[in-house]
């Protein structure tokens, strides 16, 4: 317990997402003080609902709403009581937003909205965002402007370290905080809400979490890093689902930034000319190149599974696809590089080359020495693409090929990473947004929602995650509300 507390506060929520919105607007509204601790420096705030497509999740049917939610999870089940509280406030979302001065719109997100129409209770599932521009941070500006006008002290760079545990009751009372290096003390007279998002961005837990990743990078917000994680199992809490994740999809990623590049020459609804493989180690193919992923998880064997990444892998491709156009996705409409960061790529490419993120050959047999790939291999391997092209139809995974033979050199390569949107791990909580311990009792004033633990354990429906984030951060913020102060 610290001799002094520097700041305090009837609930303290740490993180500025979407989640961390809703449980302070609706506390607010509740008559509660609240302060929110951001680890990102103002105007880098909103974790991955800032760079999200800006969709967000309503149902239509709570009946139907628990159906499809447990059809999601398939063999990994979450209780029938987080799923019944989940599936009735997912109908409020709608609600809510217009209830604070929103105007939530349907927007038909191409190709459809629903990602599984094959499971029962699919057909209650409706993507909604705020306005009527897709993408470009509009959804996440309104969800700010939420907190903006009204009193709710939002302290940026200032990221929690640890929950303040009462050694008797096992009750958290507060937070340690930092702030230009130095500890803050922040007292929660009600609660602590975590809302700070999952681990995508550290490394350590990625190879202990996720099977099959020796690393992985994020599209989404680099400042996601476990700390709630770490914070929630240093109190006692228990975790759940720290094994699934949306993704794995295949990106560039460079040392210049945090996160990672969109292929455009990968994208399942874009066709460049010009010949291209994707190849692992062993300088083979691996997958189909025009693969579609419902987020990371492909049919295998009559299960979704999630998309195999053998690293180091390779994108191979010609002098006709190189000189078409940028390699890169320029459609700013989500990701954090082209929506935060805004690089601005080369439209030849040529930048690129120079920046060494493109690996350029005269020959097949030099560009394989130069990523230290066997040449012979990698020459049958492309061998082999083209007889399939030139019959209009891939050996290896059989489909009919969209895209043309190689054709002469220099040819090119971009090393690919297993890249993701977000991790759904983190601290269990209950249906009334307690984070629980092993035993499934719930630690006194600790509660959590959003992406830090999120109920989705198999299968995701693209929205999904921030449709959670509201339902569950007004959950979290009620039961806070209802909390007698502690003295």
């Amino acid at each position: 317990m610290p001799e002094n507390w520097d700041l305090e506060a009837d609930i303290v929520v740490i993180g500025f997402g979407a989640a961390g919105v809703a449980a302070s607007v609706t506390g607010c509204e509740l008559g509660a003080d609240v302060v929110i601790l951001e680890k990102a420096p103002e105007g880098r705030e909103g974790g991955n609902t800032r760079v999200a497509g800006q969709g967000y999740l309503n149902t239509s049917d709570a009946g139907q709403a628990a159906t499809y939610l447990k059809a999601l999870c398939g063999p990994y089940t979450v209780p029938a009581a987080m799923v019944d509280v989940w599936a009735a406030e997912m109908c409020r979302n709608n609600d809510w937003l217009a209830a604070m001065g929103g105007d939530p719109q349907e927007h038909q997100h191409p190709p459809v909205g629903i990602e599984f129409p094959e499971l029962p209770g699919s057909d209650c599932v409706h993507k909604f965002h705020d306005g009527p521009t897709y993408g470009y941070s509009y959804t996440w500006k309104r969800f700010e402007s939420l907190v903006k006008k009204r009193p709710i002290r939002v302290l940026y760079e200032t990221p929690g370290r640890e929950l303040i545990q009462d050694g008797a009751t096992r009750a958290i009372l507060g937070v340690r905080a930092e702030r230009d290096s130095k500890p803050v003390s922040v007292k929660a007279r009600k609660a602590v809400v975590l809302t700070c998002g999952g681990f995508e961005n550290n490394q350590d837990m990625i190879r202990n979490y996720l099977p099959g990743m020796p690393y992985c990078y994020t599209s989404g917000s680099p400042y996601n890093e476990g700390d709630g994680v770490s914070m929630a199992m240093a109190v006692g809490a228990d975790l759940w689902h720290m094994n699934n994740f949306a993704g794995p999809s295949m990106a560039l990623k460079v040392p210049e930034f945090d996160t990672t590049f969109s292929m455009q020459a990968l994208h399942f609804s874009k066709e460049m000319p010009g010949g291209m493989i994707v190849v692992g180690p062993d300088g083979r193919r691996f997958t189909d190149e025009k693969f579609k992923t419902r987020h990371g998880k492909i049919p295998k064997n009559g299960k979704w599974m999630p998309l195999v990444t053998p690293c180091p892998m390779y994108m191979i491709f010609d002098r006709e696809m190189f000189a078409t156009g940028p390699l890169y996705d320029m459609n700013p409409s989500h990701s954090w590089n082209p929506v935060v960061e805004q690089y601005q790529r080369s439209t030849d490419n040529s930048a690129e080359l120079a920046k060494g993120w493109i690996t350029a050959a005269e020959t097949l047999d030099e560009l394989a020495e130069a990523l230290g790939l066997d040449p012979e291999t990698l020459t049958e391997t492309v061998a082999r693409w083209n007889q399939g092209a030139g019959k209009g139809w891939d050996p290896d995974f059989g489909r009919e090929l969209m895209l043309a033979p190689f054709g002469e050199g220099p040819f090119y390569a971009v090393e690919l990473s297993p890249s993701m949107l977000n991790t759904q791990g983190g601290p269990r909580r209950n249906e009334k947004a307690q984070v629980v311990r092993p035993d499934g009792t719930p630690i006194p004033r600790l509660y959590s929602a959003g992406e830090l633990g999120s109920i989705y354990s198999y299968l995701y429906q693209g929205t999904g995650n921030i449709g959670e984030c509201l339902a569950f951060g007004r959950i979290a913020a009620r039961e806070a509300v209802a909390q007698a102060a502690w003295e």
